[in-house]
């Protein structure tokens, strides 16, 4: 097999035409058809290696960095800062390193004695590179992406090449942009592997690195008269401030609040906290109990677990719960917890816990910022005992959890009437009153509470 890989690499050299790469905008998800571009990387002339980030994108609120494939020079950028781009659409022009031999440099064809016996036909190229084709697929390892392990085509190659296991290439930890695997990330380990592969009979989870949040461009204040400053707002402001605006004037915002004892709660998640965290190596904290009973709810009121189209209202299936969180520059994200209702506490301690670590560090992807079906948003966190929050379009509803409080309370019981000290907090549910009434919107919140108050204090988890 070797001499038919030197052979059809010899005539890739020599006869293989000179062409021009384009980068295309990749998919970043299933319910994700375009992009932002935000910032060029690369300049026209900047030489390019292969994996290398050549400009930076953003959905709705997400950022990505969009790498090369290959090895050249930057020709021609189709679009600039602030362009909206869809998937699959070229964003730029790459010149490779064949197509650089074409402006005057030494190709190897230059290098032989170019005559016509020595050049082979058609039929033999299309031999040999079978040929190849069937050694290399009946010896060499077949590299996927796996889950949110995602794998460049130079990357898979180079693993092929030398060998590398699936398993093998799971385990190395990736430098790139949400731990992806570079290229030199690859030939790193390759130089530290020795002369035979591992033995790798499982791959342990991956650390990615942690990474600050990706901001817009430095907000720089300008001076006015001495005094005032006048402050740009980012990019993520902007469009958090489009979306609100356009929310208020979508939809009939109303109110309903409930207060809620979770005295039972707070007293149980003291008890088994330790031993949860000891088990499953994640802290227990109030917010996946409170996405519980609304998941809950939503399945006793479905119609809260709408959106409106015109004059259409869209049941939703699934239950995906948003979760907002707050970023280090002030702004929220609100990634979603797919089919929340089918997840028992673990599971959903386990997705808050994630999706909330990953949303401070900048690394959500794209599909795990959309398809929410209703929003759950925690203002007691800043120390608020309620709020009035405004509905994520184009769901119908959303729930602010307000700060739990140690407070005198009267407790009914069979021999009269006492005064104790309870945990309580606020239920403060904004509801659209185009397709929600008071009634329904007033039943849900309160099922919410009775969920919470009705907490089982034996419950094992």
């Amino acid at each position: 097999m070797t001499n038919f890989v030197a052979q059809y690499k010899s005539v890739q050299e020599r006869y293989t035409p000179m062409a021009k790469f384009e980068l295309k905008l990749p998919k970043m998800g299933e319910s994700v058809a375009e992009a932002t571009v935000t910032n060029w990387l690369k300049e026209i002339g900047d030489t390019i290696e292969a994996d290398e980030a050549v400009l930076e994108i953003a959905t709705d609120k997400v950022d990505s960095e969009v790498p090369s494939e290959v090895d050249g020079v930057l020709v021609e950028r189709l679009f600039e800062a602030d362009d909206v781009v869809q998937v699959g659409q070229t964003i730029a022009i790459i010149e490779t390193e064949d197509d650089m031999g074409s402006n005057g440099t030494e190709t190897a064809a230059e290098d032989v004695d170019e005559t016509p016996a020595e050049k082979p036909s058609p039929d033999v190229v299309a031999a040999v590179e079978e040929r190849v084709t069937e050694a290399k697929a009946s010896t060499q390892p077949v590299i996927e992406n796996k889950g949110d392990r995602f794998y460049s085509p130079l990357v898979k190659n180079i693993a092929s090449e030398e060998g590398i296991t699936q398993n093998e290439l799971d385990a190395v930890p990736g430098t790139g942009k949400d731990g992806r695997v570079t290229k030199n990330d690859i030939l790193s380990y390759l130089k530290n592997r020795g002369s035979a592969p591992a033995a790798v009979t499982s791959a342990p989870k991956t650390q990615q690195p942690e990474k600050p949040v990706s901001a817009s461009k430095p907000v720089v204040p300008v001076s006015v008269n001495g005094e005032d400053e006048i402050i740009e707002m980012t990019r993520m402001g902007k469009l958090i401030a489009h979306h609100m605006i356009e929310s208020t004037q979508t939809s009939a915002h109303v109110q309903s609040f409930v207060e809620c004892d979770v005295t039972k709660i707070w007293n149980w998640r003291n008890k088994v906290k330790a031993g949860f965290e000891k088990r499953e190596g994640e802290k227990l904290t109030f917010t996946p109990i409170f996405m519980e009973a609304v998941a809950k709810a939503l399945r006793e009121f479905p119609m809260l677990n709408i959106s409106v189209d015109g004059d259409k209202i869209i049941k939703r299936r699934n239950i995906n719960l948003g979760m907002a969180a707050a970023l280090a520059d002030g702004n929220l994200i609100v990634p979603v917890i797919k089919n929340a209702d089918q997840l028992n506490l673990v599971g959903m301690s386990k997705a808050v816990n994630d999706l909330a670590h990953r949303a401070r560090n900048g690394q959500l992807k794209p599909d795990e910022v959309q398809g929410g079906t209703y929003t759950v948003t925690n203002v007691g966190t800043f120390g608020s005992v309620m709020g009035t929050p405004i509905i994520n379009q184009p769901q119908v509803g959303i729930l602010a959890l307000g700060a739990i409080r140690k407070v005198p309370a009267v407790i009914e019981t069979s021999e009269g009437d006492f005064i104790g000290i309870r945990y309580k907090m606020f239920l403060s549910h904004s509801y659209d009153h185009r397709v929600v009434n008071g009634a329904l919107g007033g039943q849900f919140v309160k099922a919410v509470a009775d969920y919470l108050e009705a907490w089982d204090v034996n419950r094992e988890v």
